[in-house]
């Protein structure tokens, strides 16, 4: 089986969602990354020992990726033939893996959390906020392409040998490619990465205000771990978008997961349900979030919180 697995370069690294999809694609068949950005060094030899015999490489330049990016890996896949083409779930992703499924004339499938070699291709989904899975079969012809979400497989250096490197051209794809980005931001950020972290304190609506938001923040700086919010956390104005958690937010699969006020709602759940230890801690004894901790604690985080940092410190 031939697999083709999708990479945008991020800040000299390959992107992690290729990392992780690479993992996986290793252990079903012969697999090729088709690459696009700068092409260092770094993200090279990260692709090639995560599993990569072969990585076409397609250096962008100012104009907005996608159009090029499809064409340049329908063009591939019809040279050297495909049976599964995976992607992440970023946006530059789903944006060529649309265009590829118009150019090739095949299905995609979602939201993937596993991916089956068959015969024939099947794809397990979560519905329903995570409470029921789905298992789809592709019944077209190869290729199957799929969208696969983040934290689906964990990312696994093989230690294999350095991946071959074969240029891509970009090609000419008149109008659809003229768009250009004009101005770029970084949004900067401190602590630990929410979605690498080990640890991660996640604060939810019970929290009370954005004023005592620093009970999370406190906890997190004692146990150098990453801070993440609920949905209702992010929509009062509380904390940026960028920490939140769950299904339209980050999905993220620390050691430990300390949800402080946080209800349970499904939505919020699908996206850390996965860590090592989830320890809850709510003054609402049937608050959802029980049913997926591992540790409970019945109280006011408000007394919780402040005791637990102040043990740290003295530690």
């Amino acid at each position: 089986m031939t697999i083709w697995v999708f990479s945008e370069e991020a800040g000299g690294h390959a992107s992690a969602s290729a990392l992780e999809l690479l993992t996986k694609a290793r252990a079903i068949g012969e697999t090729n990354v088709f690459h696009i950005g700068a092409g260092s060094e770094t993200a090279i030899e990260e692709l090639g020992s995560h599993g990569a015999a072969k990585v076409f490489h397609m250096t962008t330049d100012e104009h907005l990726p996608s159009a090029a990016a499809a064409a340049a890996l329908a063009a591939l896949v019809e040279e050297h033939g495909a049976d599964l083409i995976l992607f992440g779930m970023d946006n530059t992703d789903r944006d060529v893996g649309g265009r590829l499924s118009a150019r090739l004339g095949r299905p995609v499938l979602a939201n993937a959390v596993d991916v089956s070699s068959g015969p024939p291709v099947s794809v397990t989904s979560e519905i329903l906020g995570g409470t029921q899975a789905v298992v789809t079969e592709f019944t077209s012809d190869a290729p199957a392409i799929i969208f696969v979400r983040p934290k689906a497989f964990a990312a696994e250096p093989s230690g294999g040998s350095v991946a071959e490197i074969v240029p891509v051209t970009e090609p000419d794809v008149g109008r659809s490619g003229t768009a250009v980005i004009v101005e770029s931001h970084v949004e900067e950020s401190e602590g630990p990465d929410l979605e690498a972290a080990a640890v991660v304190v996640s604060g939810g609506r019970g929290v009370g205000s954005e004023e005592k938001w620093s009970l999370i923040e406190d906890l997190a700086t004692q146990l150098k771990a990453a801070i993440g919010a609920t949905r209702a956390v992010v929509d009062a104005g509380w904390v940026p978008a960028r920490l939140q958690v769950g299904q339209t937010g980050k999905t993220v699969k620390p050691d430990i997961y300390i949800a402080a006020g946080v209800s349970g709602a499904m939505q919020h759940v699908v996206g850390m349900k996965n860590a090592g230890t989830i320890i809850a801690i709510n003054k609402d004894a049937e608050a959802p979030i029980f049913a997926v901790a591992d540790l409970g604690i019945v109280g006011d985080l408000h007394s919780v919180l402040p005791k637990l940092t102040e043990a740290l410190k003295e530690r």
